[in-house]
């Protein structure tokens, strides 16, 4: 801000004519001063853009320079000021117009420095109009304040530019050196740009210098130009190319999705057994099963959501889904049934056993008439997250726990495999530890891995996994649905085509033996059986083959030939068993054999039949026909008698003799 002045613009021949005080009387003079204090710099070239600017070209006739009166030493300005000024009239020049959002947006692109240096000129700037409001003239103030600290007034004058009919909060960013340093691009041949960037944005992810010559290379062959240096090219490709684009293309897009910030997940929402996650895991182990192979053991794991606990857990040589149904019957036979379960879309998580006209399986094909999944009858509703993302399942990081507490245990010594193909321990495969030493390992692990305090989760707070999952179960806003007998057994695995002999009706799997009491009314019928395959001594489930449940029959433990207690349990039970038929029989039976002898109806006398007319057929007879036969009494049936007696012993014609079966002479 300043008088309105009718003439702002001087040439050095007109300065001379003024004879202003400090100032040269000559032309020349004036020349040379405005060379000796650098008024006539290109730096200091006024514009449109520049409007701080103290010379600019005169458009006159003769041509020449201008200098604004602002470059003068204080003196010559406060005459030159007094000669053309017209009134107080308040001049604001035109300067380009900038929002503040861009003022700020550019201060806070500076650096500290360049920062820090507007701030000082918008401290000599409230010198300056402090002076000027006490009464002191504005010429003078200027040079009050800018010459002890070695300020040219037409520096100052440039800022008062600046500023000039902008709001006071914006001075400091409008005072901020405007520079923006070296903006140029050197200049590449479009194809040789093409190839470099095509060559190295890709995944194998060659050196730079690598690329940089083969395009060299091609440029000498096609006649490429210009090709700038290595160094210029790389920064150029670097300033260009976004580094998210450069990470996808070289690294993948895994790669490039960690350079955005990781998603925090408030799991304070839930309560226990709310919500749970599972996965499965392969130890780095090498384990002896039970059948003498050796093999790396697979866990499928359940966690609390909001506590972090593993509640339920199974091990198994492969993934598959009744290795995660029995470790989620585990959970549910001991903590509840959740709400909500986030599962991966493994094969063995998205089975249909296990997700069934679940419409949001996201694996295999829905169909209407496919049976009815375990999680899908229980109402638990199913997450589909992202495999091996430990952001959507929290359970990846106590797997991470979990291979240093298991398998680089000191039990595991010689049978840990390392966790990469190139990371194999100098003791590889000297030992196998048996599988139900390395079930008990696992199961003593987990308790301690829920038990250790000092978890530092937003939740837990220095405590451990068990006393936030038992503190939130304990709350009483805190409901979970817990399963029945009859949901627990759906669990189980299933043998069809089972007989329950004869004549107790036991059943015999997997060489033990079941039997309930139920089951004798059965003996000899074909059964479902459900069992859990690694606990054969659980009791089992018996359904008829139409799927009604029949009982669940305890495991008969074998005992020792010479086990005399056992003998005498055994004895006693069939003894008891036997009474209580006894007494139900009893029950039954209201009525002794006697009593139902009297009931029965006397018989009637029976009649003499009347006699039977029979006809004999007459052997050689003459007339064919046939004659009754006469009735036979006792007297005529011993003459007959006795006369078939004399006959035979006379040799008569009537009787013929059986020809005898001639012998041997020896």
């Amino acid at each position: 801000m300043r008088s309105t002045l009718t003439q702002e613009w001087f040439t050095a021949a007109e300065l001379a004519e003024l004879t202003l005080p400090g100032m040269p009387k000559t032309k020349r003079g004036v020349q040379l001063m405005a060379h000796r204090d650098g008024w006539t710099s290109d730096e200091r070239q006024w514009s449109d853009d520049a409007p701080h600017g103290v010379w600019r070209e005169r458009s006159g006739r003769g041509g020449g320079i201008e200098l604004h009166f602002s470059v003068l030493p204080a003196r010559a300005r406060a005459r030159v000021a007094r000669m053309y000024s017209t009134g107080p009239t308040v001049v604001q020049p035109e300067r380009p117009v900038q929002s503040t959002q861009d003022l700020w947006d550019r201060w806070e692109a500076l650096s500290e420095s360049r920062r820090n240096k507007a701030l000082e000129k918008l401290a000599i700037v409230e010198q300056v109009r402090s002076l000027e409001a006490a009464g002191t003239a504005k010429e003078l103030a200027i040079d009050l304040v800018c010459e002890p600290q070695g300020i040219a007034s037409s520096t100052y004058w440039g800022w008062e530019r600046r500023i000039a009919g902008a709001s006071r909060a914006d001075w400091a960013p409008l005072l901020a050196d405007q520079r923006v340093g070296r903006t140029a691009t050197a200049g590449c041949h479009p194809q040789a740009w093409d190839m470099i960037k095509a060559d190295y944005l890709r995944p194998e992810q060659p050196a730079f210098s690598a690329c940089y010559r083969r395009m060299t290379e091609a440029a000498a062959e096609h006649g490429w130009s210009p090709i700038p240096s290595e160094k210029t090219l790389k920064r150029r490709l670097e300033r260009e190319v976004p580094r998210g684009a450069r990470v996808l293309a070289r690294g993948g897009r895994d790669a490039a999705s960690k350079i955005l910030p990781a998603q925090t997940r408030d799991r304070s929402v839930f309560h226990a057994m709310e919500a749970i996650n599972g996965d499965g895991h392969r130890f780095d182990v090498f384990v002896r099963w039970p059948d003498g192979e050796i093999e790396r053991p697979v866990m499928v794991a359940f966690q609390d959501l909001y506590s972090g606990m593993i509640v339920g857990h199974r091990i198994e040589r492969s993934e598959s889904w009744p290795l995660v149904r029995a470790a989620f019957a585990d959970m549910m036979e001991s903590f509840g049934i959740p709400e909500h379960c986030y599962l991966d879309n493994g094969r063995a998580f998205a089975s249909k056993m296990m997700t069934g006209r679940m419409k949001t399986r996201f694996r295999f094909k829905v169909k209407q008439d496919e049976p009815e999944g375990l999680l899908t009858r229980l109402g638990v509703q199913v997450h589909w997250t992202t495999p091996y993302h430990g952001q959507a399942k929290p359970i990846e990081r106590a797997f991470r726990d979990l291979c240093e507490e298991i398998a680089k245990h000191p039990a595991c010594a010689g049978a840990y495999t390392g966790n990469k193909p190139d990371a194999k321990p100098a003791n590889y495969g000297s030992k196998a530890i048996p599988f139900e030493s390395f079930e008990a390992l696992v199961a003593k692990e987990i308790a301690r891995h829920n038990t250790r305090t000092g978890r530092r989760t937003a939740i837990a707070r220095g405590r451990s996994f068990a006393d936030v999952f038992a503190e939130s179960m304990a709350a009483p806003d805190t409901i979970v649905t817990h399963a029945v007998p009859q949901q627990l057994r759906l669990f189980l695995m299933a043998a069809e085509g089972v007989t329950a002999r004869k004549p107790s009706g036991e059943i015999h799997l997997g060489g033990n033996r079941y039997w309930a009491e139920p089951l004798v009314e059965v003996a000899g019928r074909k059964a479902i059986v459900r069992f859990d395959p690694q606990d054969l001594l659980r009791p089992v489930a018996v359904y008829s083959l139409d799927g009604r449940f029949i009982a669940e029959a305890e495991c008969i433990d074998a005992s020792g030939f010479n086990d005399m207690d056992a003998a005498r349990d055994h004895a006693r039970k069939r003894r008891q068993w036997l009474k209580a038929q006894r007494e139900l029989l009893d029950l039954e039976r209201r009525m002794t054999i006697d009593q139902v002898a009297e009931l029965l109806p006397e018989a009637e006398p029976a009649q003499a039949p009347e006699p039977p007319r029979v006809v004999r057929m007459v052997a050689n007879g003459t007339t064919g026909q046939a004659e009754p036969v006469e009735e036979m009494t006792a007297e005529r049936a011993a003459t007959s008698f006795g006369r078939a007696v004399r006959a035979a012993a006379a040799e008569t014609a009537d009787v013929l003799a059986f020809p005898e079966k001639e012998r041997d002479a020896g």
